[in-house]
């Protein structure tokens, strides 16, 4: 794999309108959030989604997240989404809790081989303009697999320059925990992977005293 990798700065005013263009052509794009920087593929072009595994050189059976730009695009990735997953993304979102609901039927397998797939919305101002103009993007952390996740666009270049068609330069991000994975799609919540928001926030906003661990 070895192409030619555009370098932009998140601010110039051809990024978004170029970022639009190389992720609808089935490119991959890699751009900052509000943890670290993701590499990310339209949710609903399969192929795509395969070269982002292939770039990263992730095991297929590792499931990828999908980013949205409004809470509303839900319905566009779940099949029927949960109650208390719309309570949880009320609660907090944007922000570092991913939302495991039931997968849309259009959703392609490559997203994710099972029935689930996980949400977010991420806060970061060039993460949401890019997901609001481009729809539902399927965005794993922009390294390859067994290395450091990037906060910095020379990072993700060391690791991904010449397998990814863009890199959009927003300087450096938070870092820090991977997002809280909760799965709402049992009569209970759980969560899957511990991170910023805790669960006794998710049991507060739940109206819950406790649930199950994983």
């Amino acid at each position: 794999m070895n192409m030619e990798t555009m370098f932009l700065k998140a601010e110039d005013p051809q990024a978004l309108l170029l970022a639009q263009s190389v992720l609808a052509a089935g490119g991959l794009v890699v751009f900052p959030t509000d943890t670290v920087y993701g590499v990310a593929a339209r949710a609903f072009d399969g192929a795509a989604v395969e070269r982002l595994y292939a770039a990263k050189e992730r095991p297929v059976e590792k499931a990828i997240p999908v980013l949205l730009g409004e809470a509303g695009d839900l319905e566009q990735v779940a099949a029927e989404v949960p109650p208390m997953a719309l309570t949880l993304a009320a609660r907090f979102w944007p922000g570092p809790l991913t939302i495991v609901v039931p997968k849309h039927p259009n959703l392609p397998e490559a997203v994710s081989a099972t029935a689930t797939v996980g949400v977010r919305i991420p806060d970061h101002p060039v993460a949401r303009s890019l997901l609001r103009a481009a729809g539902p993007l399927a965005v794993t952390s922009a390294n390859r697999s067994g290395l450091p996740a990037p906060s910095l666009a020379d990072e993700v270049r060391a690791q991904l320059g010449g397998r990814v068609a863009l890199i959009l330069d927003g300087g450096r991000t938070p870092g820090g925990a991977p997002s809280t994975v909760v799965d709402c799609t049992g009569p209970e919540p759980r969560i899957l992977r511990a991170g910023p928001v805790g669960r006794e926030a998710i049991l507060a906003c739940l109206g819950l005293d406790s649930f199950p661990e994983a």
